[in-house]
C-alpha cells in the first residue's frame, strides 16, 4: 500500500497537470459513470492529500475522494491520448481537445464524488499528518502517550498518526533506537518530538524524490563501501525487508515478525527494549 508521500505527490502532481482548467472526466471502466457525468467539463479546483486519502477539488461540484488501497494506481501521461486499457475507474484530460495530460486511476479501494462535509468527515477521522502543514503531534502524542499498545502498532494506527506505513514505521523507529514492542505511554516527550520531526523530514524527501530513502549520509553505499540494496521497493533503509541481514550499525541480525497484520522489522541490539 503506497505511504502518505506518495499520495502528496499525487496531489501535487494533479494540481501542476490540471489546476485551474477544465478537465474531461470519464470512467472507462463504468464503475464512476454518473459522478464523472457530473464532473465532465469542470475545473479541477484543488487536490490535497491527508495521510493516504487523496482530494480532487471540482468547482461548484464536490469532491473525488481516493483512496488507492492495496492496488490501486494513478498513471499520466501526455498526448496523444491512448484508448483506455483495462479497468480504468476515472480518467482526466486536460488542456487542449486532445489533452495535454491525462491521468489514469485503476484499481482503487475508493472512488466517490463527497461533498464538502463529507471531505470534513473524512479529515475528521484520520490523524495529524507530518506532511500537512497545518497538523503536528500534539494530538497523535495525547493519544499515544496514554496508550498501553506498542509504538510499533501506534504508528500504524491512521487515527492516530496518518500516511505512516511500513517503511517509515520501522525505519523512524530504528533511527531513534526505540524497541518496537515499547508501549506508547512508556515513550517520553523527547522521544516523540524527534519521531514527529524525523518523519516529518523524511517524507517531505519521499514526496520530493518519490522514494523512501533512510540512511544517514554516513550509512550511504558509497560511504560505507557496501553494495547498494537490491530491492523493487528502492531507496537505501536501515531495517525494512532485510530480514536476517546484518545491520549496517552494529552488523547483528535484522528480525522480523508480525505486527498489527505487516511485518515487522527491527534491530534488537539497536533498538533495545
Amino acid at each position: 500500500m503506497p505511504e502518505g508521500h506518495t499520495i502528496h505527490r499525487l496531489a501535487a502532481d494533479c494540481l501542476e497537470r490540471f489546476a485551474g482548467r477544465q478537465v474531461r472526466v470519464s470512467s472507462p471502466q463504468g464503475r464512476f459513470t454518473d459522478a464523472a457525468a457530473l464532473l465532465d467539463g469542470r475545473v479541477l479546483s484543488g487536490a490535497e492529500a491527508h495521510g493516504k486519502h487523496l482530494f480532487l477539488g471540482f468547482e461548484a461540484v464536490g469532491w473525488v475522494h481516493i483512496h488507492l488501497g492495496l492496488y490501486g494506481k494513478v498513471g499520466f501521461g501526455a498526448p496523444p491520448v491512448p484508448a483506455p486499457v483495462g479497468q480504468v475507474r476515472l480518467r482526466l484530460v486536460g488542456g487542449t481537445t486532445n489533452g495535454d495530460h491525462y491521468a489514469d486511476l485503476r484499481g482503487p479501494t475508493t472512488c466517490e464524488l463527497i461533498t464538502p462535509a463529507g471531505k470534513q468527515a473524512v479529515h475528521e477521522r484520520l490523524g495529524p499528518d507530518p506532511l500537512r502543514r497545518a497538523d503536528d503531534g500534539e494530538a497523535a502524542w495525547a493519544r499515544i502517550s496514554r496508550s498501553r499498545t506498542s509504538v510499533a502498532a501506534l504508528l500504524m494506527d491512521q487515527k492516530v498518526v496518518a500516511g505512516v506505513g511500513n517503511v517509515y514505521r520501522a525505519e523512524v523507529l530504528f533511527r531513534h533506537g526505540i524497541d518496537p514492542y515499547r508501549a506508547g505511554k512508556d515513550l517520553t516527550r523527547s522521544e516523540w518530538d524527534a519521531v514527529w520531526s524525523d518523519l516529518a523530514a523524511l517524507m517531505r524527501e519521499g514526496v520530493r524524490n518519490n522514494r523512501i530513502d533512510t540512511v544517514r549520509p554516513e550509512h550511504t553505499p558509497e560511504a560505507m563501501g557496501r553494495p547498494p540494496r537490491d530491492d523493487d521497493h528502492g531507496g537505501e533503509v536501515y531495517v525494512y525487508r532485510r530480514a536476517h541481514q546484518p545491520c549496517h550499525i552494529c552488523g547483528g541480525e535484522v528480525r522480523t515478525a508480525g505486527l498489527a497484520a505487516r511485518n515487522l522489522f527491527w534491530c534488537p541490539s539497536c533498538q533495545r527494549a
